[in-house]
């Protein structure tokens, strides 16, 4: 409902979110943008999930020279609304209360997460997203060049029938044609490219590497003027059943009504029979529909391509499963010439730039011929932008308060100093150390009478003779049961939260005589690590 909204995009969803994207076709639409407003948005749920998503915030298609970016692509992690507390994509509803700020989901979030690295290493890549020109209705972001109609005014609308292309031009193949200049029914045009890679004989000039045809709109035609302007037919939907024979069909709405007011008669939706496992026994598996064809492994000559499906349910009778996966057939593509600019497939995409947050990746290809006739002009590196889950963002404190006063007014006491956290650890961050820290203190010595310091002076002198007699009577009734010394402190259970430490004091030497069962290992415990996680 915004003034500042050109376009809103709108596509069918994806359903189930996990269904690997070579089984199925992808969702696409299509919008609009101009100079005032070149900035894309969106945002799409994976379902079912607790309230995961995938989406772009604020993508600039304007391009720094005042053009328009021909094609971005960029892959996508999954994102976490904050209104749900799930950790699996089914997980049953779980409010968060209070709701938190969106967030990426990272490999640490939970051991149940799909998404889960005890290593901690990058989040998987869930999606991506291709935005590609289609057309240019004339207009950029600061400047208004030539339209389209200008550019070809003068050119004969009569078609060349003929190829008249001298042998000594080699050219790539033709472009697809570009959408119409015209989004209505008025006359437009509409062109194609091809690229010039070799010219071996440089006193025959080579034709032009543009073409341009007269168009209309969608949906027009010269017949008939009050013809409706349709969409593109959307993908197929999946078929209605999951094993033998059902429908499947396909929409496309209208984008622009007549304009004497007559009532659209073209129609909105297609509907064709698919067989989905044709055997329905109980030894048989029930599988996906296949998915669209890969591109051709050749980029010339005969190659091969392959297609996918995944399987759904294993047989009930719990034999093996015999359903073919991959499907493979040859491929023709345009005969193979030996010209100067032959190259490489493309590399895979480098790892991103940075270990978090934003980055760059590249990828390149080769010139595998010798480019003695000229030089080559075809891209050889690519780069596109990358987002891995946010930096670690360690625990800060402040400084250390002053000490405390002594609790006691007199005799030996304690005294306690703090800190306070100022930033909480996020995205796997350093967790924060203690935060109290107690040692002792000693004021003067505490007054007392005279009878009492006698009557306290008298207990501790039969103490001391108790001690020793009793260490007079354990050496004669234990001669020979001697121990070691203490052992160091274990390491503590636990970094945080409490945890406990151990040592202990083993027997040296012991008495062989079975009456002395006093002479054992001794063993101490501790508590340590209590500061809160």
């Amino acid at each position: 409902q915004s003034d500042e909204v050109l376009t809103v995009i709108k596509a069918k969803a994806q359903w189930p979110a996990w269904q690997p994207l070579n089984v199925r076709a992808a969702p696409s639409a299509e919008f609009s943008v101009d100079r005032h407003r070149h900035l894309m948005s969106f945002l799409t749920m994976l379902g079912p999930s607790p309230d995961w998503n995938v989406g772009l915030s604020a993508e600039d298609l304007c391009t720094k020279d005042c053009g328009w970016v021909q094609k971005v692509v960029q892959d996508l992690i999954p994102w976490d609304a904050g209104t749900d507390s799930g950790v699996t994509y089914e997980s049953p509803n779980k409010p968060t209360v209070p709701q938190e700020k969106i967030r990426p989901l990272t490999s640490l979030d939970h051991p149940q997460s799909p998404f889960y690295d005890p290593e901690g290493g990058s989040i998987k890549l869930v999606a991506r997203v291709v935005i590609e020109r289609i057309a240019r209705k004339g207009e950029q972001c600061n400047i208004v060049p030539d339209n389209v109609d200008d550019i070809v005014a003068d050119l004969a609308p009569e078609e060349k029938e003929e190829d008249d292309t001298p042998e000594t031009c080699i050219y790539s193949n033709w472009s697809p044609w570009s959408a119409c200049s015209s989004s209505t029914c008025e006359k437009g045009k509409r062109m194609r490219q091809r690229m010039l890679k070799a010219q071996l004989d440089l006193s025959v000039p080579c034709p032009d590497t543009q073409d341009f045809q007269p168009c209309m709109g969608p949906g027009c035609s010269d017949e008939d003027g009050s013809t409706c302007m349709m969409s593109d037919w959307i993908t197929w939907s999946p078929c209605s059943v999951s094993c033998g024979m059902g429908t499947r069909s396909r929409e496309r709405y209208v984008k622009q009504f007549p304009e004497d007011g007559s009532m659209c008669k073209v129609p909105t939706e297609e509907t064709e029979k698919c067989i989905v496992n044709e055997e329905c026994s109980p030894s048989s598996c029930l599988v996906t529909e296949w998915g669209e064809w890969d591109e051709c492994s050749a980029s010339c000559g005969t190659g091969m391509k392959r297609r996918h499906r995944m399987i759904k349910m294993t047989p009930a009778d719990g034999s093996m499963c015999k359903a073919e996966t991959t499907e493979a057939e040859k491929c023709m593509m345009p005969e193979c010439h030996t010209i100067p600019c032959l190259l490489s497939p493309w590399s895979e995409w480098s790892d991103c730039s940075v270990t978090c947050g934003k980055g760059m990746r590249t990828r390149q290809r080769m010139l595998k011929s010798a480019a003695e006739l000229g030089d080559c002009n075809e891209e050889l590196e690519q780069a596109e932008k990358c987002m891995l889950p946010e930096c670690p963002i360690d625990c800060e404190l402040t400084e250390w308060s002053q000490w405390s006063e002594c609790n006691t007014s007199c005799g030996k006491g304690h005294m306690i100093r703090t800190r306070m956290i100022k930033i909480e650890p996020q995205f796997g961050g350093t967790a924060c150390p203690e935060t109290v820290q107690r040692t002792k203190c000693r004021v003067r010595k505490c007054l007392r009478g005279p009878g009492m310091e006698k009557r306290r002076w008298k207990e501790a002198r039969e103490k001391r003779r108790s001690e020793q007699a009793k260490k007079n009577l354990d050496s004669e009734q234990y001669p020979v049961c001697r121990l070691k010394p203490w052992t160091a402190w274990t390491e503590c259970s636990t970094l945080c939260g409490g945890g406990i430490q151990e040592r202990y004091m083993m027997v040296k030497k012991r008495s062989k005589s079975t009456q002395f069962t006093s002479c054992k290992d001794k063993k101490e415990l501790r508590a340590c690590n209590v500061h809160p996680c």
